[in-house]
């Protein structure tokens, strides 16, 4: 099948037809991996009427539902609470905190992680998606092999996900933990050293301070989320400072001895630190090895499986999807890309995704949140004298005053022309990426979200104050 299910011709597929396959017969669309890309793409392939198997050697759901994106916004949300209470008196309220009690917290997680997934197994079951557990592997254009069995699809796509990486020479063991030991633990570090600045690491090093712990982020890049404008960077640095969180910048790992009760880290400079663990949050790499890509000639670089904009690999009806391709890895993107991906075998011809317009967040807290270009980014695309450049700070904010928190709204917009990239440091600012991307995707001039009208008084107010003063009539901010 080229383009369409056996159910319906290119962009007529009935929408409410559902498929029982029979022995032997091969299914439209085979997907190797359950994650967030692999889900999306069963389940909207399901719903357009196509028969699809889902394969997964672990949980549906995959990394983010089970060892990442929920689970750790749980332990943040504990870890702000904690800090609520600590605080409490600023706000007139008498509060006494009496410690963390990680049994509770890691139930209170679990609960969470075991509602979702309940959800999703319903939601698939009601699909009629046959889920087959077993490791997968590759073995022909149309076929994965599982445990002996072999599954053939009209269409097959890839979205075996990501691990936890760590440095060359870096074994991961005992005192030396990646993101997933962190989420497992049953005790609370006093000391942390967490090597890598990135958004898996400043999240850690953010529930472990508010849990008690005493924590020193190591980067070997300039900056802390490096990825992310400069100024969210600078931001967020100063705010980690404020907070009692020490960080190295521009210096990298050399080494770590390791003992029954803690690690010794040493940089390339010769500056040692001691604690109770090293988490390692070095980023993460494509799940990809001795799973027959290669074999079946499919393109790999560094490990991830290169697509073409409709997320086709080149050979035969062979897709990809979520973190084994380039580019971001995040939860949503790979959610959209597995959603594309069905609607591109059902012949409906979505657009594809522009990745510049897929927002990103970072649940420390403050939370960073940020779509489209960065300054930086802008300038090489359009030149120095082509980009316009806004701060509108949380001072003149009543939500932001109310809610204590420090932080600012960056807009950045090629010279009158729409707004390009929108950037926010704050508390809560992850709810008002939302509107962020509208205004990028929907290329909104500053003058069109000017004249909207947002709610008073909130932090989305602050994304309209900040195109108010880009349009030319600042009102709660200096020009």
């Amino acid at each position: 099948m080229d383009g369409a299910g056996k159910h319906g011709s290119p962009g007529t597929v009935d929408e409410e037809t559902h498929v029982t396959q029979a022995p032997g017969e091969a299914y439209d669309v085979v997907i190797l991996g359950a994650g967030s890309g692999g889900y999306a793409a069963a389940l909207r392939a399901a719903e357009l009427g196509m028969s699809v198997a889902l394969i997964e050697s672990d949980k549906v759901g995959g990394t983010c539902l089970h060892r990442g994106c929920i689970p750790t916004k749980a332990l943040l949300h504990a870890g702000e609470l904690a800090d609520e209470i600590r605080e409490s008196e600023q706000f007139g309220v008498n509060s006494t905190f009496e410690g963390i009690d990680i049994n509770g917290v890691n139930s209170y997680r679990d609960s969470v992680v075991a509602r979702l997934y309940k959800g999703l197994q319903g939601l698939v079951s009601s699909r009629k998606i046959e889920v087959i557990n077993g490791y997968g592997r590759l073995v022909g254009p149309d076929t994965v092999e599982v445990d002996g069995r072999r599954v053939t699809g009209r269409n097959v796509v890839l979205a075996t996900g990501s691990y936890a990486k760590s440095l060359p020479g870096l074994e991961i063991g005992g005192r030396v933990i990646t993101s997933e030991e962190a989420l497992t633990l049953d005790w609370v570090p006093k000391t942390a050293i967490v090597l890598g600045g990135g958004v898996i690491g400043v999240e850690f090093a953010s529930v472990w301070k508010s849990f008690g712990a005493d924590v020193t982020i190591i980067e070997a890049l300039p900056h802390l989320v490096p990825a992310e404008d400069e100024a969210l960077s600078k931001g967020l640095e100063r705010a980690f400072k404020k907070r009692g969180i020490k960080f190295s910048l521009g210096v990298r790992f050399a080494g770590v001895e390791r003992s029954d009760d803690g690690v010794k880290v040493t940089l390339e400079d010769g500056t040692t630190y001691e604690a109770d663990l090293l988490l390692v949050a070095v980023g993460r790499g494509p799940s990809t090895a001795n799973l027959g890509y290669e074999e079946q000639g499919l393109r790999i670089d560094r490990g991830f499986v290169l697509t073409d904009d409709k997320l086709h690999t080149g050979v035969a009806n062979i897709y990809a999807v979520g973190d084994i391709t380039p580019g971001l890895q995040l939860a949503h993107r790979g959610f959209a890309q597995g959603i594309f991906v069905a609607e591109q075998i059902a012949g409906l011809d979505p657009a594809p995704i522009t990745e510049s317009g897929i927002p990103r967040v970072t649940y420390c807290q403050p939370e960073v949140a940020s779509v489209g270009l960065t300054e930086a980014q802008a300038k090489e695309e359009h030149g120095a004298d082509g980009v316009e450049v806004l701060e509108y700070n949380l001072g003149g904010n009543g939500r932001s005053q109310i809610l204590k928190t420090t932080g600012f709204v960056k807009l950045v917009r090629a010279k009158d022309g729409p707004i390009i990239g929108v950037h926010m440091l704050g508390a809560r600012m992850g709810e008002q990426i939302g509107e962020g991307q509208l205004i990028v995707n929907w290329e909104a001039y500053p003058e069109d979200v000017a004249s909207l009208i947002h709610a008073h008084p909130t932090q989305n107010e602050s994304l309209g104050e900040a195109a108010l003063a880009l349009a030319g009539k600042p009102l709660h901010s200096h020009n």
